[in-house]
C-alpha cells in the first residue's frame, strides 16, 4: 500500500532549507479538540514530548512566544521574569492570525509573519526530540530542542506550573 504524501507545510519547508531532521504525524482535528493533549492522544506519542505555542504581549518587548509541554500551564510572572518584562498576557485569540500568520490549533513557533523573542520551556532540555506544530491544524513536526531553538534563536527558561 503506498504511503500518503504528506502535503508540506511553510515550517516544513523551511526545514528543508535549513537541512533540518524532523519527522511529520498528521492527526484529525475537530473544532472542540484543539489543545496539545488531545494531538498528543490522537498521535501517539508521549505527552511530554508534544509542546503547545502560546503567544504573549509583554509590556515591554511586546510579541513574546512560549513553547511549553502540553500538560503543563504557562506561568505568566514567570515568563515576564525570563523574556525582560514586568508584565506578560496572552494575546487574544481574535489577533492571532493577523500577527503570527498561524490560527488557533495550528500555531508553530517556526515560521511566523515576523521573528518574535521564543522562549523554550526547559523540559526540552532533556529530550531527544520534541513535538511542535507544523503551521497547520492536524500535522506535527518532530524535531530535536536544539533544532527548535536554533530556527527561532529561542531561549531555554523555567516557566512552566
Amino acid at each position: 500500500m503506498k504511503k500518503k504524501k504528506v502535503q508540506k507545510t511553510n515550517v516544513m519547508r523551511l526545514l528543508d532549507r535549513e537541512k533540518v531532521t524532523y519527522d511529520v504525524h498528521e492527526y484529525v482535528w475537530d473544532e472542540e479538540h484543539l489543545d496539545a493533549i488531545t494531538a498528543a492522544d490522537k498521535t501517539g506519542e508521549p505527552h511530554e514530548k508534544i509542546f503547545k505555542t502560546l503567544v504573549t504581549t509583554g509590556d515591554k518587548t511586546g510579541i513574546t512566544v512560549a513553547c511549553i509541554p502540553a500538560e503543563k500551564e504557562l506561568d505568566l510572572k514567570a515568563l515576564a521574569k525570563v523574556s525582560g518584562n514586568k508584565k506578560v498576557e496572552m494575546l487574544p485569540v481574535k489577533d492571532m492570525e493577523n500577527i503570527t500568520g498561524y490560527i488557533r490549533g495550528g500555531c508553530s513557533p517556526i515560521g511566523m509573519k515576523k521573528h518574535f523573542p521564543t522562549y523554550v520551556a526547559a523540559q526540552a532540555e532533556s529530550l531527544d526530540t520534541m513535538v511542535v506544530s507544523a503551521g497547520k491544524r492536524g500535522i506535527q513536526v518532530e524535531l530535536a530542542p536544539n533544532d527548535l531553538q536554533r530556527m527561532t534563536n529561542a531561549v531555554f527558561g523555567d516557566f512552566t506550573v
